[in-house]
């Protein structure tokens, strides 16, 4: 059987948009020879759609739009991902999947296994099917299964999250074919682990197995697609693009067919998930041009890149706004960056507006040296600069900050975190070098000054940021494990971390939930990101435990005299 995978960057709420994507799509796989064509997870909605399943007359549009896309599935057979209202108890509604054929409507699955863990909240809105989404298609038995529902098989994973296997039931139930509709979102390495498991899941059920995944940018989160193919043995028969669009159609029974090439490293695929969700933030929010700060520092630096390359120099906007702390060699090197770009560039000091707050503000100052509060506010004068831009231009304004700063706010509420997207978030500070490098594969975009020279807000003379921090290798390890895998301090003290370095860092993580609540969307790229999926209240006076032992000093024994 010829199935078509149709790897589509649908847009959330779009509905009309949505159905005639799909539409296209089946008359293109028509034209292919395709018998089915298999779309992704809630495909008309766009996924995730989150409350906006709340509202009766979006239910009834997508409704409305299923109906449409049955009448269009003339010869030839499609599964549709949409949402179906609940008419027993329990949740409202049912994330299902559809199997239209010849203008019918033959089956309807629901999904068995909501997440409800990280980004994931389905439970909110879906009540959980039974894992009986069997059909036929030309008399050959066909499993319908939804995203989660292949993530807890029961021989691959030591711990699962759930008591169900949907999988392994469909199998039972008779299927030959299985067919799982996802909304996977991307994180670092995740590729090539669901790749795997889905080949194990192939091969163990003894079933070819179609898997086709959204694909774009939906607010924080970023879809990858990398839909695939595996014959019942569990061998790679077919692979759309990452992070593009992708429509491939594949005989089950007659052995390979088109795979595509995967990005190289994982460096290379974070650059493409980052490009591909700044692109689809700015046109999915009805912008076409962007701002943002230039330090001369290597995250405006890389911020500027990626925004090149998802939207194209000329609708890229940055702004020097130098300071009496600026260094010459700071603005020499935000001017190579902006010409070596071709973006828009132009320079706004700041020392006006700062010495009219410091006149403004002497009389209430009087008595009390300068502090972290002269530094926010050259920081604060710079966010309301690039606002004003955009106010004035309707520019939208990227922040530049990046995941090590947030995590231990170094950062300036209504400063540097002023914006509409958070581009690098989630990007750790050596990360951000890797992906400088990146950017630099084919062109010098970022001057190599920019690797070598100290990290440094410029907000004070001699300023840089190992003043605060502990040095980003060590800095970024810690909270790789303290809040991205959620280990206790004692626990990352035992793998060889200094006491005292940890102390500090765990107290500027905790203490610092309230300016991370007040930031910007940002892009997710890493298992676990700020935002959605860590939800820690601010108000709180949990401290986790971790005594620092510290050993006397010993006395040095007097050496006999000769």
């Amino acid at each position: 059987m010829k199935i078509a995978l149709a790897q589509i960057n649908f847009t959330v709420g779009d509905i009309p948009g949505n159905a005639d994507r799909i539409v296209g799509a089946l008359a293109h796989g028509r034209e292919r020879g395709a018998r089915c064509v298999v779309f992704s997870e809630l495909s008309l909605t766009g996924y995730p759609p989150r409350d906006l399943l709340l509202k009766q007359d979006f239910i009834r549009a997508q409704l409305r739009a299923l109906d449409r896309v049955r009448r269009a599935s003339r010869n030839i057979a499609a599964v549709v991902g949409f949402a179906q209202p609940n008419t027993g108890t329990g949740r409202p509604l049912f994330n299902s999947a559809a199997l239209l054929d010849n203008g019918r409507l033959v089956r309807v699955a629901h999904k068995s296994l909501l997440p409800f863990y990280d980004v994931f909240d389905e439970e909110r809105y879906f009540e959980r099917g039974r894992p009986d989404g069997v059909a036929s298609i030309d008399g050959k038995k066909v499993g319908l299964s939804i995203c989660e529902d292949a993530w807890n098989d029961k021989e691959y994973w030591s711990k699962r999250s759930y008591a169900l296997d949907p999988m392994a039931e469909l199998s039972r139930k008779g299927a030959r074919t299985l067919v799982n509709i996802s909304a996977s979102p991307y994180w670092m390495n995740k590729g090539a682990l669901r790749q795997d498991m889905l080949a194990s899941i192939a091969k163990r059920r003894k079933a070819p197995l179609v898997f086709v995944n959204q694909v774009g940018g939906h607010d924080d989160l970023i879809f990858d697609g990398r839909s695939c193919a595996f014959d019942a043995k569990g061998r790679l028969l077919a692979r759309a693009s990452a992070f593009a669009e992708d429509f491939i159609v594949v005989d089950l029974e007659e052995g390979p067919g088109l795979i595509r090439p995967q990005p190289a490293k994982e460096t290379a695929a974070v650059w493409d998930a980052l490009v591909l969700g700044l692109r689809d933030y700015v046109r999915k929010c009805g912008f076409t041009e962007v701002v943002l700060g230039l330090s001369g520092g290597i995250d405006s630096s890389l911020v500027a890149a990626i925004a090149v390359e998802a939207l194209g120099a000329d609708r890229v906007h940055g702004v020097l706004m130098p300071s009496r702390f600026t260094s010459d060699a700071s603005n020499e090197d935000a001017a190579l960056m902006a010409k070596a770009m071709r973006v828009d560039a132009r320079t706004i000091p700041i020392e006006g507006p700062f010495n009219a707050y410091l006149d403004a503000l002497s009389p209430a100052f009087a008595g009390r040296a300068p502090d972290v509060t002269e530094e926010n506010l050259q920081a604060r004068i710079r966010g309301a600069t690039l606002m004003a831009l955009s106010n004035k231009f309707g520019w939208l304004v990227l922040t530049t900050g990046n995941k090590s700063e947030l995590a231990t706010g170094y950062c300036t509420l209504y400063g540097d975190m002023c914006g509409g997207l958070a581009v690098i978030s989630d990007v750790p500070k050596m990360l951000v070098y890797e992906l400088s490098r990146h950017a630099n594969r084919a062109k010098v975009l970022i001057p190599e000054r920019v690797f070598t020279k100290a990290p440094t807000a410029e907000l004070r003379a001699n300023q840089t940021d190992q003043d605060s921090l502990p040095p980003y290798p060590v800095l970024d390890a810690i909270l790789a494990r303290y809040v991205e895998r959620d280990e206790d301090p004692a626990k990352i003290v035992k793998r060889g971390f200094d006491p005292e370095t940890v102390a500090k860092v765990v107290k500027l993580v905790d203490r610092n939930e309230y300016k991370r609540r007040q930031m910007p969307p940002g892009l997710k790229v890493t298992p676990r990101a700020f935002g959605a999926g860590r939800r820690l209240p601010i108000a709180q006076k949990y401290r986790p435990e971790l005594r620092v032992e510290t050993k006397p000093a010993r006395t040095p024994r007097r050496r006999k005299k000769d």
